[in-house]
């Protein structure tokens, strides 16, 4: 039996984050609403290219593939276009074959205050105005930076990469460290290194994930030539003594990464070359470069390390 909506893993995205809509953003601030209607009225049937979101929500729904039955997962597009001018994300949507069926047209208005009606555990943006008001909001949400769309049609993994502190969990830790001292930092996740950590805004997206990947396990003794789809990542700046805090953390929620770097310091572009995730969020854009310009970042604008909307 199908999952209710309110059961599901849901995933929020705008049109900008799923497809490149670049041209006729152009339309619409050179030339203002009219023009940028009529734009889209002449280009219905030009299929829009994938945005830097595209390859991690088409593997993300592709999970319903597995589970059937159950369909766990559920995207849902929520839009700052008119109906009418959003008929063409809607084809778009059909020509790619994605199963995306709900949506939200606000008609230039910001769609962040629908995020808990549809139950979303995150809501991707290419509009950092929405992000930031869906954040100030206590909703769970994340800019999409620019980059690169590489999506292999022969990679079927989804890889999703996580900063700690500020994004799985709450910013406690980053107030201590941002004041400068780092040894009092230290001493404070030592002498709290039993204490878990408040849940940071994507504390319940990377629960529900865990949810996920223990039916992949559950498949996976059924069937032991199951190939899992979803692979997690923990990558954060602590390392040792620190860490321990992180574990503590993850072991009272009853969650865990696949795979959990603790760097140090040391630049994580090192670690996203190799790990080449679908999607990489934190909430330090310092974090959030690369050189080669390849690795879907997104900003969670959350916390003491942006007050100052750094």
């Amino acid at each position: 039996m199908a999952y209710p909506i309110d059961k599901k893993l849901v995933i929020a995205v705008s049109s900008s984050a799923l497809f490149d809509l670049s041209e006729s953003d152009k339309v619409f601030r050179e030339q203002g609403a009219k023009a940028y209607k009529a734009y889209q009225e002449e280009h219905l049937d030009d299929v829009l290219g994938k945005g830097v979101a595209f390859p991690f929500v088409r593997r993300f729904l592709s999970i319903n593939d597995r589970f059937a039955e159950q369909q766990p997962v559920e995207v849902v597009l929520l839009s700052r276009n008119s109906a009418v001018t959003g008929k063409r994300v809607f084809r778009s949507i059909q020509h790619y074959d994605l199963n995306i069926s709900r949506a939200a047209f606000m008609e230039g208005k910001s769609p962040y205050a629908y995020i808990p009606a549809f139950n979303a555990s995150l809501f991707l943006s290419a509009n950092e105005g929405d992000v930031l008001k869906a954040i100030d909001s206590g909703y769970p949400a994340g800019m999409v930076l620019p980059s690169k769309v590489n999506d292999d049609n022969n990679d079927h993994e989804l890889r999703i990469a996580f900063d700690f502190d500020g994004v799985i969990a709450d910013d406690e830790a980053e107030s201590v460290f941002q004041d400068g001292k780092l040894d009092e930092f230290v001493q404070h996740e030592i002498n709290n290194k039993l204490k878990p950590h408040n849940p940071g805004p994507l504390a319940d997206l990377f629960k529900k994930l865990s949810d996920l990947q223990a039916l992949e396990a559950d498949e996976e003794t059924k069937d032991s030539s199951y190939q899992r789809i979803i692979r997690t990542s923990i990558i954060t700046a602590r390392s040792a003594p620190t860490h321990e805090r992180v574990i503590t953390t993850l072991e009272n929620w009853g969650v865990s990464a696949n795979e959990t770097f603790f760097l140090g310091g040391m630049k994580k572009e090192h670690i996203l070359n190799t790990l080449k995730p679908h999607m990489f969020f934190d909430d330090q854009k310092n974090h959030l470069q690369s050189k080669l310009g390849n690795i879907p970042m997104v900003h969670i604008p959350f916390g003491i390390t942006n007050n100052g909307r750094i």
